[in-house]
């Protein structure tokens, strides 16, 4: 187009909208800026050369200080956290306060003990409260100093003590109780506005921004991000203020009871700060290492559980074990390597706390004794204020830690919750036509996605759909045809050029209400996990009854939906995971239908259908577009023939328009794809015609009885989606006994029921006894004995230090001043040594635990990975087998909460083609109310618990100097004792809460060990690792299936396979035709003794199933699946995984890709064989995946090839070059083949039709139609086989 298109100021109707008012719109260059007005105000967005809106920040450059975090909180959370700071500062300073009323204690005792061994000397008497000589002359100690006596009560002072202890101890509960529960209370406030901003704002985002941000990160975000927001701002703010205070406190007694000691002891707190950060940098460097490496390990794990079924076709769980094990190597020398670390350095901190325990009593000594500056209990305060201001300083580092993941995870959620959205959803602006007649234009609309800026989709596309017509987009895939369905919608908007609605520009129309025009059919129709009828509702608010129904009718939904028990009431399951497809989307297009839509939009809307829904989906389309404005999108071209108009896309533009006959005429790109797709089908109904062109007798009857059965399928499912979902879907039929309807309810209705039974099943497991759990671990006797010994001296460490403490306090009351200091360097001394030792075991605990727990958990992982990959397919059928079932559940309402948003953002396009994303925020708001409710719940118990604990610790205090000094009086108990006594009671009391907060974690651990028990003591019922079984040379590939009967061991309850008897001789190839559900892959997965039949015989070259040996079995046999899976390794690994059984060369590789049709475009890609697939095969196109596969399969050089829709999935363009591929795959091979195109099987020598687990008839192309049965009617008529 050589000139310019100008547009100007359009109106619609005869009426002035105010639409599209602008400057001279030049479509020309790329170059050119849009701007347009919304309701007469002007708006602009300035993009940079890249196409992306300009930001003024550098993202690097975003930081959310930690004030940051509390820009949710209003007066009241700002009071509520004044108040909590206020009792957090406080409480801090209670500790180094109770040491003021230690030291006076301290001081009482030795006061009494001296005046108490003056007193036992004969020669002294107690005269006018002093002592004297019993000569009546005055007593004079060795520092020339008078002693009082007869002073001193001391229980009268220990009670006066004891209550200055129980006031703190009031003190610090009410303190505490305050101090948590504002903080937790007030940030359960603000994160409850958090996520209601976030969600909301998630909620209004277009959808190109949710192409470049994964649902999996956003949920992600929703759970982990703002709980570490809410560990920033909640407890752990009092808890540090409390800890600083403790330390500032702490520090200012030292420094006013005694500088001269206080200074010598920082000067060696250096080594200890030191030392605890280099342990703290190391551990979480190791553990990031550590945990990245079990991530590996995990990914791993997942990949394989995921795709059990082709790694048990091709005997990959051997290798699967050692790839698995691999990753734990570096897990586990990890963990050692950590284990060490900590053993080290919290030797090498307690060392030095010894070590300063010894300065510090051997130069507060001589400031005591030989320069008379301190007090005994002067020294303890200024010591002990010092001790407990470090502690509490590193006590305090967890809470930094807290506060910076809190400032790292707000970074995004901020930045999220302060985005504004390029098309925003929930809007109120923009002009709502009063007339809409459904013209739609494109005006050379250029436009590429946000995550792939450099692909351009669509290259200024010009085209007109008329209103009330129905205009059908063809092409092959990536050509734009469902991005210019997207732009209509208004998901994007384009980058040049643009899109009208009755001449006005879609992007000044108000989007909520441009939406509630459009109906959307997709290929894959998203359902939400309630019933049909609420999904219906989802079409429209303020729906009655009466029109749910019409619209079920008009979709063709009615008759089926009043066929299952429940109704409109049934549950469809996580994302209509019990319907089939052809249910799912006949109730898809009836909420397309109640919004009474004037623009119907269907994107092939039956491509993933079979034949007999499809015909049924078909037939409710074709009567619902009539009327409408409709585009429909389809690779099956036989449904667009008799449509107004067709539009051929090629590379993102319109190349041509016309009717069918029109297009065909021309030759271009319409007439090549159909002359592609229907060259079989063609052949087929030609030869139909020859052998008969009348239809027998009858024939009329039974395709009533076929049309009135197929709405019957209702409560039919394909195998594949059995196996994936787990879900029971039962064959509703008048020929089937029993009682359907009760097992319907039972699977559909009441998934909580199943949820119970489930969690009384895992309360019933016994804990496993701890001599088992051992002796997993008995080849590490020798660490566990070294670790165990270590683990005991330390035991004995603090006891030591109860000990030597109250020594030391006892020599201050002796009189011989030499006797003293020898006493107290030897005690100082001992303390070095207590030092050493504690270094030196605890090294020996950290090294030796390590390496026997690392070597355990290897063990036991690779164990249990094993054991799993051991058991049958059947097992996994089971729901509790699921991979996900593997990971930790969640909370109750941590999962409620966490469903609505996964539900909302995995469905994201769903829910804003419906223009229900207020509902969905207010539904997610609704669900928040019950997690708030119990954070506030929690913040009381919480308080509560965390001031009993502070507190408890100065009643104790209180009662035992008490007691102890109503001892020291009646029992003549040296006061020493009495402090040795409590520090001992008051270490082992700590080491004892401490050993006792395992026990939860031990019980787990027991009942964590039962269930791996039993998971390594099942016997599977199909065992891969026997050597037992038939093994033999000349393996041919016959293939005879005698009357088998079977029944998924998920599912006993429905009978797939009714009888099946069919056979194949060597290098034929058998095809297997029917509706979904009849037992097709049914078959092939006894083909590969996924399972065995319930009854009759599968034979093998004469040899039953049963009595073969697996591995040897699937060793001859080779799988192309519908969707093949691929592991995330490189194209030559996938390939060589053919055969696990060797080694296969670069050459063999090489030799498959061609016969594949492969190796031309591997060579095409920068690292050609050693090109990364992605998980699973993410990075390839269907075709390329499918083609990996061909080639993966024919490396194993298979005799018996299995073709499971093999090409189903794929465009016809792939269809081709993959369909060639097959065909030179089943040369000189018995092949058997599942196909929905009965194009691609004519060729084959038996074709079995089955329905219904039975075969029906069987014979090669030609005999069918000759018996023009149901194969006949299925390829002349496309009727369902019943």
């Amino acid at each position: 187009m050589s000139d310019s298109i100008f547009l100007r100021r359009f109106r619609s109707l005869g009426e002035d909208n105010k639409a599209f008012e602008s400057e001279y719109l030049d479509i020309r260059g790329s170059s050119q800026t849009n701007l347009y007005t919304v309701n007469g105000n002007p708006s602009s967005k300035n993009k940079n050369n890249n196409g992306k809106i300009s930001s003024p920040k550098n993202e690097d450059d975003i930081k959310v200080g930690f004030f940051e975090l509390f820009r949710f909180a209003s007066c009241y959370e700002i009071t509520l956290m004044t108040f909590g700071g206020f009792c957090a500062l406080v409480h801090g300073a209670a500790q180094p306060a109770v040491l003021l009323v230690f030291g006076l204690l301290t001081d009482t005792f030795i006061a009494y003990d001296i005046e108490l061994q003056e007193l036992n000397d004969p020669n002294k008497i107690c005269l006018n409260n002093t002592i004297n000589w019993a000569n009546g002359s005055e007593y004079k100690n060795q520092n020339n100093e008078t002693l009082s006596c007869g002073i001193l009560e001391i229980e009268k002072e220990m009670t006066i003590f004891a209550y200055y202890y129980i006031g703190i101890g009031f003190s610090v509960l009410l303190l505490g109780y305050f101090q948590i529960c504002f903080w937790v209370a007030a940030a359960a406030h603000q994160i409850q506005k958090i996520r209601k901003a976030y969600f909301r704002q998630i909620m209004r985002m277009e959808i190109g921004w949710f192409d470049c941000n994964s649902v999996g990160e956003l949920n992600t975000r929703i759970s982990d991000d703002i709980n570490k927001i809410n560990d920033a701002i909640a407890d752990q703010v009092g808890i540090f203020i409390q800890r600083f205070a403790t330390f500032l406190t702490g520090f200012l007694l030292g420094f006013v009871s005694g500088w001269k000691l206080t200074l010598t002891i920082i000067a060696v707190s250096p080594l200890i700060g030191l030392g605890a950060a280099l342990m703290a940098l190391s551990v979480s460097k190791l553990t990031g290492h550590e945990l990245r490496a079990y991530a590996k390990a995990g990914a791993v794990a997942d990949e394989v559980l995921s795709s059990i079924r082709t790694v048990a076709a091709f005997s990959g769980e051997r290798k699967e074990v050692e790839r698995y094990d691999k990753n734990l190597v570096f897990a586990q020398r990890l963990g050692i390597r950590k284990g060490t670390i900590v053993g080290f350095f919290t030797g090498y901190v307690w060392m030095i706390i010894f070590c300063c325990y010894a300065l510090a009593f051997w130069y507060g000594s001589k400031l005591v004794i030989e320069q008379n500056e301190y007090t005994p209990g002067g020294l303890l305060q200024v010591f002990l204020g010092i001790l407990i201001a470090a502690i509490n300083l590193g006590q305090a580092s967890p809470c930094l830690e807290a506060f910076a993941s809190g400032r790292g995870a707000a970074v995004k959620i901020f930045e999220t919750i302060d985005r504004e959205p390029e098309i925003d959803c929930m809007s109120e602006e923009g002009y709502k036509l009063q007339r809409v007649k459904g013209d739609i234009e494109f005006h050379n609309v250029t436009f590429n996605y946000p995550s792939r800026p450099e692909v351009k989709i669509l290259d200024r596309l010009s085209m007109v759909i008329k209103a009330g017509e129905t205009t059908a987009i063809v092409g092959p895939s990536g050509s734009g045809k469902s991005t210019a369905v997207e732009l209509i919608q208004r998901f994007y908007d384009p980058k040049q050029g643009m899109v009208t609605l009755d001449g006005h520009d879609i992007r000044s129309l108000n989007i909520q209400w441009l939406r509630s025009l459009i109906g959307i059919v997709e290929q894959e129709p998203v359902l939400f996990a309630t019933t049909i009828e609420e999904n219906i509702r989802y079409g429209r608010d303020g729906l009655t009854r009466d029109e749910i129904i019409r619209a079920a009718r008009e979709a063709n939904a009615y008759n089926f939906i009043m066929d299952l028990p429940e109704k409109f009431d049934t549950l469809v399951g996580q994302g209509g995971g019990q319907m089939s497809g052809g249910q799912k989307q006949r109730i898809a297009i009836a909420r397309a239908l109640v919004r009474n839509p004037k623009i119907l939009l269907m994107d092939m809307a039956t491509s993933a259908l079979d034949n007999e829904s499809e015909a049924v989906v078909q037939q409710a389309l074709d009567k619902v577009r009539l009327g409408r404005t409709t585009i429909s999108i389809a690779h099956r071209l036989s449904t667009i023939r008799n449509v107004d108009v067709i539009i051929g896309f090629e590379h993102g533009r319109a190349v041509e328009r016309g009717k069918h006959a029109e297009l065909l005429e021309r030759k271009g790109i319409y007439f090549t794809l159909v002359t592609l797709q229907t060259q079989g089908d063609q052949a087929l109904n030609e030869k139909a015609r020859q052998t008969n062109s009348v239809t027998e007798e009858g024939t009329g009857e039974k395709q009533q009885l076929i049309r009135s059965g197929s709405h019957r399928m209702s409560l039919r499912s394909s195998i594949r989606q059995r196996s994936r979902s787990q879900i029971s879907n039962v064959l509703s039929d008048v020929s089937i006994p029993g009682d359907v309807a009760s097992v319907i309810r039972r699977h559909s209705r009441y998934p909580e029921d199943e949820d119970k039974v489930q969690e009384e099943e895992e309360e019933s497991i016994e804990p496993a006894p701890v001599t088992r759990i051992l002796k997993y671990n008995v080849a590490e006797w020798p660490y566990m004995l070294f670790g165990s010994f270590g683990a005991a001296v330390n035991g004995g460490v603090n006891p030591m230090y109860a000990l030597l403490f109250s020594q030391i306090l006892g020599t201050f009351s002796l009189q011989n001043e030499e006797q003293k200091i020898n006493e107290i360097n030897s005690i100082c001394l001992f303390f070095v040594i207590v030092g050493l030792i504690s270094f030196l075991t605890q090294f020996l605990q950290g090294y030796f635990f390590a390496k026997s727990g690392e070597l355990l958990t290897r063990r036991l992982r690779k164990l249990g990975f094993q054991a799993m990959l051991e058991q049958e397919i059947g097992w996994f059928d089971d729901r509790k087998n699921s991979p996900g079932s593997l990971t930790t559940r969640l909370a109750t309402d941590a999962s409620q909460v966490q469903g609505i948003s996964n539900e909302a953002l995995n469905n994201i396009r769903t829910i804003a083609g419906l223009a229900k994303e207020t509902m969905f925020v207010q539904l997610y708001e609704k669900q928040l109310e019950a997690p708030y409710r119990a954070a506030i719940k929690k913040a009381n118990v919480y308080g509560l618990c965390f001031g009993f604990a502070q507190s408890v610790i100065f009643l104790a205090n209180a009662a035992s100097y008490r007691f102890g000094g109503h001892l020291v009086v009646s029992e003549n108990l040296h006061f020493s004792i009495v402090f040795r006594v409590i520090s001992a009671i008051v270490t082992s009391g700590t080491a004892l809460g401490r050993a006792s907060s395992y026990t939860p974690d031990y019980a787990k651990a027991k009942i964590a060990a039962a269930r791996f028990f039993q998971l390594i003591d099942r016997v599977p019922e199909i065992n891969i690792n026997s050597d037992k079984g038939e093994k033999w040379n000349n393996f041919k590939g016959e293939v005879q299936f005698i009357d088998c009967k079977f029944t998924y061991p998920s599912r006993p309850d429905f009978q797939v396979l009714n009888g099946l008897s069919v056979s194949v001789k060597p290098g034929q190839t058998l095809a297997f035709v029917g509706s979904s559900g009849c037992g097709k892959s049914t078959s092939v997965q006894l083909l590969e003794r996924f399972y065995d039949p319930n009854q009759g015989q599968l034979l093998i070259d004469g040899h039953d199933t049963k009595s073969i040996n697996a591995i040897f079995l699937r060793s001859k046999i080779g799988i192309v699946s519908q969707e093949p899976v691929l592991f995330d390794c490189s194209i030559a690994e996938n390939i060589k995984y053919g055969d696990n059984s060797r080694q296969i060369s670069m050459d063999e590789v090489i030799m498959a890709a061609m016969k594949a049709k492969l190796h031309d475009f591997v060579m095409s890609l920068p690292e050609k064989y050693d090109t990364t697939v992605g998980a699973q095969g993410s990075q390839l196109s269907r075709g390329e995946k499918q083609r990996i596969a061909i080639a993966r399969a024919i490396v194993r050089d298979p005799k018996i090839l299995l073709l499971d829709e093999a090409t189903s999935a794929l465009d016809t363009e792939s269809e081709k070059i993959v369909q060639v591929a097959l065909d030179e795959a089943r040369k000189g091979r018995t092949c058997i083949v599942i196909a929905h195109r009965l194009s691609t099987i004519q060729n084959s020598d038996i074709i079995a039709v089955m329905s219904r687990g039975i075969l029906i008839e069987q014979g090669t192309h030609e005999e069918l139609m000759g018996v023009k049965g149901a194969y006949y009617k299925l390829v002349t008529t496309g009727a369902p086989i019943s």
